[in-house]
């Protein structure tokens, strides 16, 4: 796989690619996103996502592009589970956390972490059996950079390979602004104003006590319609979180294997309600190409 290859361990470089916006690899440069998974609402994301990728996706052995792969999480369990797994982000911190938690599983490494551009994969065209897209199409404004990502996605996947690509929900924003007070900030409101105008999430500070980093909030059909327009076949759209990341003492009923079975059956009985789906911070398309 081309650019992909024996990078583990290699020194990350200084500068991020130049096309990425310097205002969101700022952003996760300060923000510590390898514990966002870890509890509440980031952690029945987690569990969420981990079931549903093992739905849809054919068992290993595999080769799996963890594009916009964060810290790793992913990844790194992927890897676990017998894949052959790349992982490539924008951020240098992201890379090297991937690269650390590789070294604590050495009988499941990872092939690679590399910094990479979702919009302009260094990868050999029909080599992945799956792409993950799990953070490039939220954080990319532009509907050209976004069917850009998609197109690099279907590029490199092998024919019938599988897609799995996460949104955040247009009303995201509004309903963590009735949970949380934010709508009693006027710095938040306009904020608000044009995520429920056009999607197009612009924070007055991209700091980590602000109001998140420069992102784009899907409808449903927007999503649909970009996997349509560049080819892909779709299977299906799913709520990831569902009303589930709502239910009082999230914490303590993920942590009892009974309750947590409990929530998780509830969220797969309403997941591809079409009237629930603004309802969950994340959706989640799986495609074919």
């Amino acid at each position: 796989m081309d650019g992909q290859g024996d990078v583990i361990g290699d020194d990350v470089p200084e500068q991020t690619p130049k096309t990425i916006e310097n205002e969101v690899v700022d952003y996760y440069q300060g923000y510590d996103e390898r514990s966002r998974l870890i509890s509440g609402a980031g952690l029945l994301e987690f569990l969420r996502l981990k079931e549903i990728i093992q739905r849809f996706v054919e068992p290993p052995p595999g080769v799996v592009l963890d594009v916009g792969g964060g810290p790793g999480r992913y990844s790194c369990w992927m890897a676990r589970l017998g894949y052959e797994v790349h992982h490539i982000d924008p951020v240098p911190k992201h890379v090297e956390q991937a690269r650390l938690a590789s070294t604590v599983q050495p009988d499941h490494p990872l092939a690679s972490a590399s910094l990479g551009d979702a919009r302009s994969l260094d990868v050999t065209d029909a080599s992945a059996d799956v792409v993950l897209l799990m953070g490039p199409l939220y954080h990319l404004q532009s509907h050209t950079d976004r069917i850009r990502t998609l197109r690099e996605a279907y590029r490199v996947l092998k024919p019938d390979g599988k897609l799995i690509a996460t949104a955040i929900n247009r009303f995201a924003s509004l309903i963590d602004g009735l949970v949380s007070g934010y709508i009693d900030d006027p710095v938040f409101i306009p904020i608000l104003d044009g995520d429920l105008t056009d999607g197009r999430h612009l924070p007055e500070t991209s700091t980590p006590e602000g109001y998140f980093t420069t992102a784009f909030l899907h409808l449903p059909e927007e999503l649909e319609s970009e996997i349509d327009e560049v080819g892909f076949r779709q299977e299906t759209l799913i709520s990831v979180q569902g009303p589930g990341e709502y239910a009082t003492e999230l914490d303590e009923r993920l942590s009892d294997p009974d309750r947590r079975e409990q929530l998780l059956g509830l969220i797969r009985r309403v997941e591809t309600e079409r009237t629930l789906l603004g309802m969950a911070s994340h959706f989640v398309v799986i495609a074919e190409k």
